[in-house]
Protein backbone atom coordinates (compact mmCIF):
# COMPACT_ATOMS: atom_id res chain seq x y z
CA UNK A 1 0.00 0.00 0.00
CA UNK A 2 1.44 3.71 -1.18
CA UNK A 3 1.10 6.34 1.29
CA UNK A 4 1.05 4.39 4.64
CA UNK A 5 4.28 5.31 5.96
CA UNK A 6 3.63 9.22 6.55
CA UNK A 7 -0.07 8.01 8.36
CA UNK A 8 -0.44 10.57 11.24
CA UNK A 9 2.21 12.77 10.41
CA UNK A 10 -0.38 15.78 10.16
CA UNK A 11 -1.79 14.74 13.63
CA UNK A 12 1.91 15.49 14.94
CA UNK A 13 2.41 18.35 13.34
CA UNK A 14 -0.97 20.48 14.56
CA UNK A 15 -0.40 18.73 17.90
CA UNK A 16 3.04 20.80 18.24
CA UNK A 17 2.27 23.54 16.18
CA UNK A 18 -0.79 23.77 18.51
CA UNK A 19 2.14 23.27 21.39
CA UNK A 20 3.88 26.35 19.96
CA UNK A 21 1.29 28.75 20.00
CA UNK A 22 0.10 28.05 23.42
CA UNK A 23 3.70 28.58 24.76
CA UNK A 24 3.73 31.92 22.79
CA UNK A 25 0.38 32.98 24.16
CA UNK A 26 1.12 32.26 27.80
CA UNK A 27 4.58 34.44 27.27
CA UNK A 28 2.57 36.71 26.17
CA UNK A 29 0.45 37.47 28.53
CA UNK A 30 2.85 36.93 31.05
CA UNK A 31 5.05 39.89 29.59
CA UNK A 32 2.00 41.80 29.75
CA UNK A 33 1.19 40.91 33.29
CA UNK A 34 4.66 42.47 34.15
CA UNK A 35 4.12 45.13 32.01
CA UNK A 36 1.18 46.45 34.01
CA UNK A 37 2.94 46.06 36.93
CA UNK A 38 5.38 48.04 35.99
CA UNK A 39 3.18 50.62 35.30
CA UNK A 40 1.01 50.41 38.21
CA UNK A 41 4.24 50.46 40.63
CA UNK A 42 5.78 53.81 38.40
CA UNK A 43 1.80 55.51 38.93
CA UNK A 44 2.02 54.88 42.61
CA UNK A 45 5.74 56.01 42.67
CA UNK A 46 4.75 59.11 41.04
CA UNK A 47 1.75 59.52 43.17
CA UNK A 48 3.67 59.30 46.36
CA UNK A 49 6.46 61.90 45.44
CA UNK A 50 3.83 64.70 44.63
CA UNK A 51 2.08 63.74 48.27
CA UNK A 52 5.52 63.71 49.77
CA UNK A 53 6.32 66.80 47.45
CA UNK A 54 2.81 68.58 48.87
CA UNK A 55 3.51 67.74 52.55
CA UNK A 56 7.28 68.97 52.78
CA UNK A 57 5.81 72.02 54.31
CA UNK A 58 5.02 69.74 57.31
CA UNK A 59 8.55 68.42 57.92
CA UNK A 60 10.38 65.66 55.87
CA UNK A 61 8.93 62.80 58.28
CA UNK A 62 5.37 63.56 57.53
CA UNK A 63 6.29 64.09 53.94
CA UNK A 64 7.33 60.45 53.77
CA UNK A 65 4.46 59.29 55.96
CA UNK A 66 2.42 60.50 53.59
CA UNK A 67 3.98 58.85 50.55
CA UNK A 68 4.21 55.52 52.48
CA UNK A 69 0.78 55.64 53.16
CA UNK A 70 -0.10 56.25 49.64
CA UNK A 71 2.00 53.87 48.14
CA UNK A 72 0.82 51.06 50.68
CA UNK A 73 -3.03 52.17 50.10
CA UNK A 74 -1.98 51.70 45.90
CA UNK A 75 -0.21 47.90 46.80
CA UNK A 76 3.17 48.84 46.33
CA UNK A 77 5.45 48.65 49.18
CA UNK A 78 7.81 51.67 49.85
CA UNK A 79 11.95 51.30 49.62
CA UNK A 80 13.12 54.45 50.48
CA UNK A 81 11.91 58.29 50.43
CA UNK A 82 14.48 60.82 50.56
CA UNK A 83 14.51 64.48 51.09
CA UNK A 84 16.78 66.80 49.37
CA UNK A 85 15.99 70.75 49.87
CA UNK A 86 12.05 70.81 48.58
CA UNK A 87 12.67 68.00 46.57
CA UNK A 88 11.41 64.24 47.15
CA UNK A 89 12.28 61.37 45.33
CA UNK A 90 10.31 57.90 46.00
CA UNK A 91 11.18 54.40 45.62
CA UNK A 92 8.90 51.65 45.23
CA UNK A 93 8.62 47.94 44.42
CA UNK A 94 6.02 45.20 44.23
CA UNK A 95 5.69 41.54 43.68
CA UNK A 96 4.62 40.12 40.24
CA UNK A 97 4.07 36.63 39.68
CA UNK A 98 5.82 35.22 36.73
CA UNK A 99 4.33 31.74 35.80
CA UNK A 100 6.57 29.22 36.71
CA UNK A 101 9.46 31.26 37.10
CA UNK A 102 8.28 32.72 40.63
CA UNK A 103 7.80 36.06 41.29
CA UNK A 104 9.52 39.01 40.60
CA UNK A 105 9.90 42.66 41.60
CA UNK A 106 8.97 45.14 39.69
CA UNK A 107 10.72 48.34 40.82
CA UNK A 108 9.92 52.28 40.01
CA UNK A 109 11.96 56.12 41.05
CA UNK A 110 9.42 58.96 41.18
CA UNK A 111 11.03 62.63 41.77
CA UNK A 112 8.54 65.49 43.00
CA UNK A 113 9.49 69.42 43.47
CA UNK A 114 9.57 72.78 42.08
CA UNK A 115 10.88 73.41 38.66
CA UNK A 116 14.12 74.35 38.63
CA UNK A 117 16.00 76.91 36.28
Amino acid sequence: MKGRDDAGFATVFAALAMLGLLAVTVLVVQFGAVVAARHRAQSAADLAALAAAGALVDGTADACRRATAIADRMGVHTRSCVVADWDAVVTVDTAVAFAAFGTRQVQAVARAGPVSE
